[in-house]
């Protein structure tokens, strides 16, 4: 197995890999070290069943149900498709549509997932990248007084967050109302590595504990920009049959969702259990 880096940051590409279905230890073994050690692998492969795909993640941890549809036959897996079938359907505006907003899977929940695998089924001609940001490289880059001063923050998220550009939706109101609300620090440390990591997510963060509102915005929005910076950021240009993993403990994501209408984008997503962050 070689592994050649895709960021100068974080993220490798997974080459000269002898497939097994599932891997053998030896194979699980170095991927998951290599997976501590680079944050994002990107495997080639060709497509899977979804019972081959959860077959495969299991080498790295417990898939988990996800909230929302899910496949019946294997409830770990869910189809995410972001098609735009007619043009009409295409906004002008990118912001409006929800995935391009950076975010990390799972924090409206006690326990997030801790790690998303990601393959791509079908992909458009252009356009359609999935984004990635290094919030441990920029908590590393705050100035020792700004990272105390974060250090013991704590800020709540919800599944459908007021300060979401584009709210949320696959819920109805109630079912996402009786998710409730999380607790989660601002400075993550993460819990194989030890490595601390900003921990916002401007899709489901609502507001920073013990803030007025316009303190606690101002701040977040401060995390959010910094954390952005283009010098923090990786994009991917999918491969049918591509295999991305993360760590959504020190990552976040977005969409590039610019791409020609009336062609297919489709992938299909395992989350792996995770625990309590502290």
């Amino acid at each position: 197995m070689r592994l050649q880096p895709l960021h100068r940051l974080f993220g490798a590409l997974v080459e000269d890999i002898a497939w097994h279905q599932p891997p053998c230890d030896d194979l699980a073994a170095a991927l998951r070290a290599a997976f501590l050690e680079h944050r994002l692998l990107c495997l080639r492969a060709g497509p899977m069943a979804p019972e081959t795909f959860v077959a495969f993640a299991r080498c790295l941890g417990s898939p988990k149900v996800q909230v929302g549809a899910h496949l019946d036959s294997v409830p770990e897996v869910t189809m995410l498709e972001s098609t735009y079938h007619r043009p009409e359907d295409k906004p002008d505006d990118m912001a409006m549509v929800r995935l391009t907003g950076w975010h990390t899977d799972d924090s409206y929940l006690a326990e997030p997932a801790s790690t998303t695998l990601l393959q791509a089924l079908a992909v458009p001609s252009s356009g359609g990248q999935t984004r990635f940001a290094d919030t441990r490289a920029a908590f590393d880059d705050l100035s020792p007084e700004e990272a105390q001063r974060l250090d013991g923050l704590r800020a709540v998220h919800r599944y459908d967050c007021s300060r979401a550009r584009v709210r949320a939706s696959g819920l109805t109101r109630e079912e996402a109302d009786a998710l409730g609300e999380a607790s989660h620090p601002l400075v993550r440390r993460h819990d194989e590595t030890g490595r601390p990591a900003l921990y916002y997510n401007a899709n489901r963060t609502e507001r920073v504990e013990g803030l007025e509102r316009a303190a606690s915005d101002a701040l977040l929005d401060r995390l959010h920009a910094h954390m952005t910076q283009p010098g923090y950021q990786y994009h991917h240009d999918w491969r049918v049959g591509d295999i991305l993993v993360w760590d959504n403990r020190c990552l976040i994501h977005s969409v590039n969702m610019d791409f020609p209408a009336g062609q297919t984008r489709r992938h299909q997503r395992i989350l792996l259990a995770g625990t309590i962050p502290t």
